[in-house]
């Protein structure tokens, strides 16, 4: 049987995050979206998945769901078989950008939690028509269901965040980077630079989606994750 996908999403987001993909995938494998809500540290939240996941799986993550499968790949390679990280940031924040997430903190614990996810995923994040509002929507919809205090968690697990770079140069397997080319979170740019240091990456790219492609372009991103479960190992 092939390998199960296990899927991360992305800072308050569930897996309705993936449900185009999950619809997909799970025609032909198993596929299971982890949740990253428990932990302050990223490292924290990693391990505790590697508890649980199956011995060997494809991993993909989105947003803060790619940084803690970078970490899940340093901790251990061996059981992941291959990986995609989809509008994601391998570097650790800088003392200055890690302090600017103290008001977001600070407002969640308020009670203004949807005011601090429209400050985290702005508009303009996305990919601009008609579809935009109603992925806003969810987004915040997913985020009130999960509540401020895996907010806090997960803000605090990205302040310390370690930097990746050295895992990813170290990648054995095929590897699948995807962006969209909106994103104005993370971008484009620095989806170019992960590509260039993982020894077996493809790089993907889509027009008209911005930081959440999963939702802008499902149909996109199902193919995009067809083509990289197929690549043979050792294939560039």
């Amino acid at each position: 049987m092939a390998e199960p996908v296990v899927l991360l999403p992305g800072m308050m987001c569930d897996a309705r995050l993936f449900a185009p993909q999950m619809a997909d995938l799970s025609r032909e494998r198993a596929v299971m979206v982890a949740p990253i809500t428990q932990g302050e540290r990223i490292e924290e939240i990693a391990s505790g998945l590697l508890d649980v996941l199956p011995e060997r799986f494809a991993l993909a993550g989105l947003s803060m769901g790619g940084i803690v499968a970078m970490e899940v790949l340093r901790r251990a390679p061996g059981r992941v078989t291959r990986l995609a990280l989809m509008d994601t940031n391998p570097l650790a924040e800088t003392p200055q950008s890690a302090a600017q997430y103290e008001p977001l903190i600070i407002g969640a614990k308020a009670g203004r939690l949807d005011e601090m996810i429209t400050q985290m995923i702005r508009p303009d994040f996305l990919a601009p028509g008609a579809g935009r509002a109603e992925v806003l929507a969810l987004v915040r919809q997913m985020a009130a269901d999960l509540g401020p205090e895996v907010f806090v968690r997960q803000v605090r697990a990205l302040q310390r965040r370690r930097d990746n770079q050295a895992a990813l140069r170290r990648c054995k397997v095929p590897a699948l980077v995807l962006c969209g080319a909106n994103d104005g979170l993370t971008p484009v740019k620095r989806h170019r630079f992960m590509a260039e240091l993982i020894p077996q990456a493809s790089l993907c790219i889509l027009e008209g989606a911005g930081h959440l492609p999963t939702l802008e372009a499902p149909g996109e991103v199902c193919r995009a994750l067809r083509e990289w479960l197929v690549v043979a190992d050792g294939a560039k």
